[in-house]
Parts: C-alpha cells; sequence; structure tokens
C-alpha cells in the first residue's frame, strides 16, 4: 500500500463546468519517501471552454499555454488509468475530497471511464491532510507552527502553513509544487503526532466511521462547516441515518436542542438554511458523509488543554446530549424537513445545469452501460459514431460525439465539424449580454482596469481577451 499526492490546478471552482488545466503528482511509501518521479502534466483547454479570468491570474497557466504543451484529456486519462490507478494506492490531497477529487470525477465521466472506481478497486481508498491539519490543530498542536489570516482568525491554508513553518514551498498555485509541499507537511505532523496521524489514517474507511458515529455516544467532529473560533471543531451526537446517503445527520452538542425540537418540519428547514446567527436561530445540524474521511475522534482524545482551546464546556455537552437523549418524536420532522431541502436542491441543480457534462450525478451507470464506455475508449474515432445505436443511456450518447470533437477534431467529417460548432456557439453565446462569452470579456475588461496589477498580470489579461475574442474562429 502507498499513498499517491496529487493537486490540480483548474478553469476555477465549479467542477461541473470547470476544467483540470494542470495535473502533479508523486507516489510515496506510507513513511512518505517518494517512489519514482514526479508527474506533472498540462491539459489542453477545449474551445468551448471559457476559463475564470480570477483564476489564471494567481495560477498564471493561460489557455494557450495548455494548448502548446498539454494533452488532450483522453490523452491524459489513458496515462492516468494506466500508471497511476495501482492497486493499494491512496489518494491523497490538501482539501481533495471537496475539490480535486470532483473535478477528477468529472474528467473520467466525460471520457467515458467509470468516475469513482479509481478510489476504491484493487484496495484502493482516498484520504485528505486538511481534515488531518485542522484535527491536529485543534486536539494536539504541540511541535508545529500554526498561522492565523490578515484578521488574526486561525487559518490552515497551506500556503501559509508552508511559511510559517519554513517548508519550501517556491510556486504556490503550481500544481507540483503544491504536492511537495503537502508531502513535506504531512511529514511533519507525522513527525510531532505520529499517533493522531496513523489514527486518521486508520479511520478513512467507512465502516470505521460508521462504527464510532453510531455507538450513540458523543464524539470530536473536525469539519470546515464549524467556526475558527472553535478551530473548526466540536463536539457532536449521532441523530439518525441520512434516508439517500451513505451518511449520518449529527447534532452539535455545544447548542441546547430546546428551542429546534418542537419546530414544524417547514420552521426546521427555514433555520436549517440560516447560516448567520445575527439573523435568527440556526440548525446545528450537520450531514456526516462516511465516503468524505471526515475527521473524527473519541470523546476521550479531548484532554484539559484541548477543551481550553476549544472552549469546551463538558458539563454543558453531557447536559445537552441528556436533553437530546429524551427527545422521542424528533426523528420524523427532521426526516421530512430533509426531504423538502432536497427537493430545493435538486431543483436549483435542474434549473442551472441542464448541459449533459453537468449530469454526472444523475444516477449511477449499469454495467452495460460500462461495457459502452470501455468500447467507446477502444474505438478508433474516425467510427465513434457507429456507436451510438448501441448505447442505452442518453447521457453517454450525447457525449459521444462532444468526446470525439474535444479529442480528435481532425477525424470530425463535415457534419460533425457543424455540430460541434453549433454546439460551441449555442454554449458560448445563448444569452446575449448574460452569455457565458459576455460575462468572460467582461471580467477580463473590469481587471484590466484594476491598479494593483503587476507587469506579468497584465500580460495574462491580454492572453485571456485574444482568447475570448477569438474562440468562436477556431
Amino acid at each position: 500500500m502507498n499513498f499517491y499526492f496529487y493537486d490540480l490546478e483548474t478553469t476555477g471552482f465549479n467542477s461541473r463546468e470547470g476544467r483540470i488545466m494542470q495535473f502533479g503528482g508523486q507516489r510515496t511509501t506510507l513513511d512518505l519517501k517518494p517512489i519514482g518521479a514526479p508527474d506533472n502534466f498540462y491539459i489542453k483547454l477545449t474551445n468551448d471552454i471559457l476559463p475564470d479570468p480570477t483564476a489564471v491570474l494567481i495560477t498564471k497557466i493561460t489557455p494557450q499555454k495548455t494548448i502548446a504543451e498539454g494533452l488532450t484529456e483522453a490523452e491524459f486519462m489513458t496515462f492516468f488509468n494506466k500508471n497511476i490507478v495501482k492497486p493499494g494506492t491512496i489518494f491523497i490531497g490538501f482539501n481533495n475530497i471537496r475539490f480535486d477529487d470532483e473535478f477528477m470525477r468529472h474528467i473520467l465521466y466525460r471520457n467515458f471511464y467509470d468516475p469513482y472506481e479509481w478510489q476504491w478497486q484493487n484496495d484502493s481508498s482516498r484520504w485528505d491532510l486538511l481534515d488531518v491539519t485542522r484535527m491536529t490543530r485543534s486536539l494536539r498542536p504541540a511541535g508545529i507552527k500554526w498561522p492565523f489570516d490578515s484578521d488574526g482568525s486561525p487559518s490552515n491554508q497551506l500556503g501559509l502553513l508552508t511559511k510559517i513553518n519554513n517548508i519550501d514551498h517556491l510556486e504556490a498555485h503550481d500544481a507540483l509544487s503544491d504536492v511537495n509541499a503537502t508531502i513535506a507537511l504531512a511529514h511533519l505532523i507525522r513527525l510531532k503526532q505520529p499517533k493522531l496521524f496513523d489514527y486518521l489514517l486508520s479511520m478513512r474507511q467507512k465502516s470505521a466511521i460508521a462504527d464510532l458515529v453510531t455507538k450513540g455516544r458523543p464524539f470530536v467532529y473536525t469539519s470546515g462547516k464549524y467556526p475558527s473560533e472553535y478551530l473548526k471543531t466540536t463536539v457532536v451526537s449521532y441523530l439518525i441515518d441520512h434516508p439517500k446517503r451513505q451518511a449520518a445527520l449529527v447534532y452539535d452538542l455545544r447548542q441546547d436542542p430546546t428551542p429546534f425540537y418542537k419546530l414544524s418540519p417547514a420552521e426546521l428547514v427555514e433555520v436549517w438554511q440560516r447560516r448567520d446567527p445575527a439573523e435568527g436561530l440556526v440548525l446545528p445540524i450537520k450531514t456526516l458523509q462516511y465516503n468524505r474521511c471526515p475527521a473524527i475522534a473519541p470523546l476521550t482524545t479531548l484532554d484539559k488543554a484541548s477543551q481550553e482551546r476549544l472552549k469546551l464546556d463538558i458539563t454543558l455537552i453531557k447536559h445537552n446530549a441528556k436533553i437530546l437523549n429524551q427527545i422521542t418524536d424528533w426523528q420524523p420532522k427532521l426526516l421530512e424537513a430533509l426531504e423538502i431541502l432536497d427537493v430545493k436542491q435538486q431543483e436549483r441543480l435542474f434549473s442551472a445545469e441542464g448541459d449533459v457534462d453537468n449530469q454526472l450525478y444523475d444516477h449511477f451507470f449499469t454495467s452495460y452501460d460500462k461495457q459502452i464506455m470501455n468500447q467507446v475508449r477502444r474505438t478508433d474515432p474516425v467510427i465513434l459514431g457507429e456507436l451510438t445505436a448501441q448505447i442505452k443511456d442518453p447521457r453517454l450518447m450525447t457525449m459521444v460525439p462532444l468526446y470525439k470533437a474535444r479529442n480528435f477534431f481532425n477525424d470530425l467529417s463535415k457534419v460533425e465539424r457543424q455540430y460541434w460548432d453549433n454546439y460551441r456557439r449555442h454554449r458560448l453565446l445563448s444569452g446575449d449580454q448574460n452569455s457565458r462569452l459576455s460575462k468572460y470579456l467582461n471580467q477580463v475588461q473590469e481587471l484590466e482596469t484594476q491598479s494593483w496589477l503587476s507587469k506579468e498580470q497584465k500580460l495574462i489579461l491580454d492572453e485571456l481577451r485574444l482568447y475570448g475574442e477569438n474562440i468562436l474562429n477556431k
């Protein structure tokens, strides 16, 4: 078994709309010693995609650079599945579960691979150093220097952590540089707090997580959803299984349950959606997903120093847990409220994300679908269109011409080129002044007026403007 550390630089934050522009990775032993050479690739941006100009100013990776130096998505996927996806691999990064893994799932999906198997087949798994770092800071911070943001609040940004701990990180927002920095940070945590590091590594499996969560005892939970004031950590209690996911609803025991359990389902929805306590009650319930490697630990890990650091009153925690255990009729109302929230979320997704590229999570692929996907990847691009008669999943049928145009443009027939051109024009121009292209060019223009721009950033914006102005002519 070994680690594979990886990091992505992307066109923006939305994995449904965005694309990977750079991939960096390094395999290591479980002792964090490098195995083989690192991987470092640019991935060609196709001419139906516009990057977020702000993101490009940060990464300094322009579309032109990816086109000149990069692989197509199909070429990269071939390398990835042949050389990186190996038995016993623990895929790890810094915030990879919520960010990088989502982009990887979507690139696999667009290129006719199963989006999930790479992280569970053949004894493979995933882990995330961000929540390990957060829990280390909250429970066992000794031996590591911990940074603060400009406003004085605790921060766990990779760049700040590497700087304060004198870790080499010369090119932040370069994928391979970020990978090396993440490995060095893992070294530091493992050196200074080996018991916690090894414990959280052992707790990455869903079965181990579910076992601790559902025991019915309060436990420590570290999550980015909790306030920085408490170092992202609290004590929670299991409420109920999530009806549609491998997950549980957990209650933050810092809060008295009394104001909540008499609320109607509609009222629960209102306080569940609220984020700002200044606006009223905020429901202290969170969905803990077993497949996201949550950082959890038994209550016994809370020593006195941790309790003081986290501003935890154990007497109050036990009092609130006792009240919660006495509530017998809350579960049906919570489930009804959750169903209302799920319907609202689906409505938002369906109204905003009609493109087939965004439909990864509509449903799982069948075994027949997977056979077709494998056949698509192995078929001569010239005759890919002949496969559509065998395809049952409408997503796959719609994706075939897009896959061919993005990866094998020179093999397109005249009719296929016309289809691709029409698709791009609709994607980039529909909406007139609210079109993707108009918004992109307006954003570039607005950024060009900023006084803080360096000479390098001005040149990047020049490239971005030219890319947008010429994209429909490519």
